[in-house]
């Protein structure tokens, strides 16, 4: 497999990246990385590495966009920019994939410009998984469509079963719509759409309707569906939560036990491992014919490794056919 990686996205970047790249290679002899980027950056960190050219070089990009740019805009006026080229390298089929840990809008913005996506896929999606009181869970989608329509958000719910499924290794996910109430009146105009698009679906089996937010990490379901804004909005403060709870556990534990405060210090950074980005690598793409992993912008050389490792299963579980098959189930996205 050859990945794509745009080597100078991130805020630590680009040493993280070739840092995480050689990590991954070390792991995986089936593995080879383009670096995207600026050669002047990129040449004198990859000639610090021992990996040959046939697996890890650089394929010159001379701009960047910065994170705070409208990504629209950033593509427009710097068009050889990492991330365009990256997903160019996709498109003609020169790599099988790409992960960037850049400015998200840009990435997702220039994925939809090449239109790679699977037959039948309206508009692809971004899932993340999250911890629940049940195991792992995926919510989709987290701001890849903020202006989503039903059949959108059904299409997630099958992109979300497969992920669950193959990657996650749920047996048979359930699938849940996020929502203010459980009730089937709940919700707006889109919400109560999908909801009854759901309800007669391949699959209403496994549907458990309405989930308001609290049951999203109670782990009423196992594939979570909502339009791109409330998704982000629910990432953003799942994040913040989360640092937040961890600080106050520090605090509280450190401070009842300061003979063994290195002990708790660890095992603090033990439990809340599981909750970092980090961990995870980065979050797919779906619907994308390829392979597509967006990273936090403050990812680390083990998150951009985390996120190439990704990569590679996702495409030697062969998420994109079954997804394709099981989309073609559902009568609302036929032409």
């Amino acid at each position: 497999m050859r990945i794509a990686l745009d080597a100078m996205g991130g805020d630590a970047a680009p040493a993280i990246n070739v840092d995480g790249a050689v990590i991954a290679l070390a792991a995986d002899p089936g593995l080879s990385v383009d670096l995207v980027g600026d050669p002047e950056y990129l040449e004198p960190l990859l000639a610090e590495t021992d990996f040959d050219t046939s697996r890890l070089r650089v394929v010159a990009a001379e701009d960047v966009v910065g994170m705070d740019e409208k990504p629209t805009e950033a593509l427009r006026q710097k068009p050889n920019n990492s991330i365009a080229v990256s997903w160019q390298l996709m498109a003609a089929k020169e790599v099988d994939a790409v992960v960037s840990a850049g400015n998200t809008g840009a990435v997702v913005a220039a994925g939809l410009r090449t239109r790679l996506f699977l037959p039948g896929v309206r508009r692809p999606g971004i899932a993340v998984t999250l911890p629940t009181m049940r195991g792992r869970g995926v919510l989709v989608d987290v701001g890849a469509n903020p202006a989503a329509r039903p059949e959108h958000l059904l299409q997630y719910a099958v992109m979300g079963t497969v992920y669950a499924r193959e990657i996650l290794d749920v047996e048979s996910p359930t699938v849940g719509l996020i929502n203010i109430g459980s009730e089937d009146t709940k919700g707006n105009d889109l919400y109560r759409g999908t909801h009854a698009l759901l309800q007669r679906s391949p699959l209403a089996d496994h549907y458990v309707g309405n989930v308001e937010g609290r049951g999203l990490y109670q782990g009423e379901a196992d594939v979570l569906v909502c339009e791109g804004f409330v998704g982000n909005v629910v990432l953003k403060v799942s994040e913040g939560m989360a640092e937040f709870l961890i600080r106050v556990m520090a605090e509280d534990v450190l401070g009842q036990l300061e003979n063994e405060r290195d002990l708790a210090l660890q095992k603090l950074k033990e439990v809340s491992r599981q909750y970092q980005y980090r961990e995870q690598g980065g979050a797919p793409l779906l619907g994308i014919d390829g392979v597509c992993i967006i990273c936090h912008g403050s990812s680390d050389s083990r998150s951009v490794a985390n996120a190439l490792g990704i990569a590679g299963t996702l495409q030697s579980r062969q998420v994109n056919s079954q997804i394709v098959a099981e989309l073609a189930d559902l009568a609302v996205v036929q032409p």
